[in-house]
């Protein structure tokens, strides 16, 4: 589904990726996990296609099709969708209009819209005014709308209390359950783990990976030690 090989990122002229190898096969879900600061967020823009985040060295493969330097409109259309860690607040637009723009369903989006507890926000504004379960339960209402291949959910528990994480988990599960779908999911708290099933777990530490695994035990670890002895620590290396 994705292949990630040798890649490095700068934002304005840092290096924040370094040597980036990362794979996803379809219907496998990836985490990433990773102290603040160490590159997560920007390895997910520039999968993404973001501008600002300039890829100087490696590729990026989707689908086997070189994306690396394809605008992220046509990464859309290919089946990429991301779920940003702060949504943007957009005024005059109402989140009907946008739900209607992704997907001319109309019986989808109001099912869809009930499922995610969003049928009394459908007319206010895209996020404006919305607590922060949701807007989260927005984006990822969005984001279903869309229908992608390979999803991108940048800290999808962040803010968001134990009774929205669990809608969004279970949501996730169902949605993640069709055929061909995937997803790359950072996350601080774990709390996601215990709703859907991650396949791999990745750590990145100043914008490179250190350890590939089981992705439970490599939170637990995580939890044990901290993320510094992961740079040292080989115990849970595989392929």
């Amino acid at each position: 589904m994705l292949r990630v090989e040798n890649l490095y990122v700068e934002v304005g002229s840092k290096t924040i990726v370094k040597d980036v190898q990362l794979f996803i096969k379809e219907n496998e879900v990836v985490v990433l996990f990773g102290p603040n600061g160490s590159g997560k967020t920007s390895l997910v823009k520039a999968i993404m296609g973001f501008g600002g985040y300039s890829i100087k060295k490696g590729r990026i493969l989707f689908k086997n099709k070189d994306i690396t330097f394809i605008p992220i409109e046509e990464r859309v259309k290919l089946g990429i969708g991301l779920m940003p860690q702060h949504p943007p607040k957009v005024r005059g637009v109402k989140l009907i209009q946008l739900a209607e723009f992704l997907c001319n369903d109309r019986e989808r989006i109001k099912n869809l819209a009930e499922s995610f507890l969003l049928q009394d926000l459908l007319y206010r504004d895209v996020n404006v005014d919305f607590s922060g379960g949701e807007i989260k339960r927005s984006e990822l209402f969005q984001l279903f709308l869309q229908n992608p291949d390979l999803l991108l959910l940048d800290e999808p528990e962040s803010g968001v209390d134990i009774e929205n994480i669990s809608l969004m988990g279970k949501m996730l599960r169902k949605y993640l359950e069709n055929k061909g779908k995937s997803a790359l999911i950072i996350t601080h708290t774990g709390y996601i783990l215990d709703y859907v099933p991650a396949h791999k777990g990745y750590v990145m530490i100043e914008g490179s990976l250190h350890c590939v695994g089981s992705p439970k035990e490599i939170f637990k670890r995580i939890k044990e030690v901290g993320y510094e002895k992961c740079k040292e620590c080989k115990w849970q290396m595989k392929k």
